[in-house]
């Protein structure tokens, strides 16, 4: 059975950094690609990166870029999502999710804005104070 255990959240004020955690088990993590994605109270779900497990190449949405950097350690089966600078309208519930043919694609002009997935954790919330 495919597990995507996401940690990490919590309460920063802003300006401060988090990171997040994605432990994936039931699957060959060096074979797919794992998304973060975030949803926000009263909004959709939106991407933020996603990487390829195979070789770490990753990719960004756009409105992403600069603050967020994931990365990956297959030997842990752990996708990291590192946060930094944060503001209050990043609290959300953070997502991370795996794609079983190691598909890593920005979608521009939809609002997820990644290439779908096929398996999602429960996500870890977090929470910016201004």
């Amino acid at each position: 059975e495919v597990q995507l255990v996401e940690s990490g959240g919590g309460l920063v004020q802003a300006g401060g950094s988090l990171r997040l955690s994605c432990v994936g088990s039931g699957f060959s993590f060096s074979d797919y690609s794992i998304g973060w994605f975030r949803q926000a109270p009263g909004k959709e779900r939106e991407g933020i990166s996603c990487i390829r497990n195979s070789d770490g190449s990753t990719e960004y949405v756009d409105s992403m870029k600069g603050r967020f950097t994931i990365s990956s350690d297959n030997a842990k089966k752990t996708v990291y999502l590192q946060m930094n600078s944060l503001k209050p309208e990043d609290t959300a519930v953070y997502y991370c999710a795996a794609d079983t043919y190691g598909v890593c694609a920005v979608v521009p002009g939809t609002q997820l804005g990644l290439y779908g997935m096929d398996y999602w954790g429960k996500g870890t919330l977090v929470t910016v104070s201004s």
